[in-house]
């Protein structure tokens, strides 16, 4: 039998991917040196020993950390969802903190005008509606504009490098959920997706000055566990890299508050529930439609908080099985589908709340995809058109491909 010594400890397995800001300290900030630097980041943007990137920036010899800016959720996370972030100073280093999720979007002028480079660093969960990436995209415009130069700090797409999902965002519908016309999960890395911004003419006014720092170790297929980095929750829904394949199984049904999907619960974006549902045989209607990489199983709970909050309510916990074959945001249509024979007085639309109709058109890109799936409430009226553009998109977004 082995002994193990008393307080001897395993190896410290080292993650398989280092991350842009990791990649810029090792190669010892050259790029920055003797620049004023400004920062977009909140605090997912961390090092694989969970150190801030605006602590390592702030500690950095020859860099001149000036300014941060503060995303939804704020720089240190200490905004809720939604809530406007205001102007402060970083109490741990003195920095003047700018809301870019407030008044203002975009950084203005006097936000800049101490700044040289501006950098991104935040991770993303790959999804068209998650804000971040508009954040990013005003940034860059703001940065061309003024003839600043911005510097993404790359970080891994959790759902993948190869993930494609849903229509263009169409002329009229741009918004803070749909800022660009790319489909609803895009499968590039922030870096990527800069670039295909910037390469594609799709920022207002002219190019930005544009710098990737990519990362090393990754690859497309690769999940976010496989990477052995840690996970720092983007927003509080998102407690784990699982939940980031989840967010676009529920979350535009989500939009209409009219069924329980786990916000509120344990299993946020995992479920779809309510009290009148019977959740047995909707799991039996839902796992006989053979959808690829999903299953199903009936669970009843109490939400805390929330749609439905304190009321018994019964539906299906969501496996994702296979994530490359799952159609993961088209699964929510398939419960709807399959809610609406079941109980045809309680269809979504129906009972949902009909003053987010402009929020649920804004976040799908276009209205014809509510207009087109209520006509009879069935997926196939609506894949038509929720798959235009996704080849032309994929074809296309491979040229600006960092890893293979």
């Amino acid at each position: 039998m082995a002994v193990v010594a008393v307080g001897a400890q395993a190896a410290e397995k080292q993650p398989v991917v280092k991350t842009g800001i990791e990649v810029l300290r090792d190669g010892g900030f050259e790029q920055l040196k003797g620049k004023r630097v400004g920062l977009i980041t909140n605090p997912t943007g961390v090092d694989a020993n969970l150190k801030s990137t605006i602590d390592i920036l702030h500690e950095a010899d020859g860099v001149t950390l000036t300014a941060l800016f503060a995303p939804e959720h704020g720089v240190r996370g200490d905004v809720h969802a939604g809530d406007q972030v205001d102007n402060m100073v970083d109490p741990a280093t003195g920095v003047t903190v700018y809301s870019i999720f407030g008044k203002t979007h975009k950084p203005t002028p006097e936000m800049l005008a101490d700044v040289d480079v501006l950098l991104y660093d935040i991770q993303d969960i790959g999804c068209r509606s998650y804000t971040f990436i508009s954040s990013m995209g005003e940034a860059m415009e703001a940065c061309a504009e003024l003839g600043k130069k911005f510097m993404v700090l790359d970080r891994p797409n959790p759902v993948g490098g190869n993930k494609v999902e849903g229509c263009l965002v169409e002329p009229g519908y741009e918004s803070f959920v749909s800022r660009f016309p790319i489909p609803y999960l895009y499968g590039l890395t922030p870096g990527e997706l800069a670039v295909y911004l910037n390469e594609e003419g799709l920022l207002k006014g002219k190019k930005c000055d544009l710098e990737v720092v990519p990362m090393q170790g990754w690859t497309r297929e690769m999940s976010y566990e496989e990477t052995g980095l840690p996970w720092i929750l983007p927003s509080p829904h998102i407690p784990s890299p699982e939940l980031a394949l989840f967010y676009p199984v529920t979350g535009i049904l989500g939009e209409l508050y009219c069924m329980q999907i786990g916000v509120g619960y344990t299993l946020p974006f995992k479920l779809v529930a309510a009290p009148w549902i019977d959740g047995q045989k909707l799991t039996e209607r839902l796992n006989a439609l053979n959808i690829p990489g999903m299953k199903f199983r009936s669970i009843t709970y109490k939400p805390f908080y929330s749609t439905c909050k304190g009321e018994n309510v019964s539906g299906v916990e969501i496996y994702i099985t296979d994530k490359e074959v799952a159609p993961l945001a088209l699964t929510q249509f398939y419960i709807m589908q399959e809610l609406a024979d079941m109980y045809p007085d309680k269809k979504a639309f129906d009972i949902g709340d009909k003053t987010r109709y402009n929020m649920f058109d804004k976040v799908t890109g276009s209205p014809e995809i509510r207009r087109s799936f209520t006509e009879n409430y069935r997926v196939a009226d609506m894949l038509p058109y929720w798959e235009k553009g996704v080849a032309d998109f994929t074809a296309k977004k491979a040229k600006y491909h960092l890893y293979e």
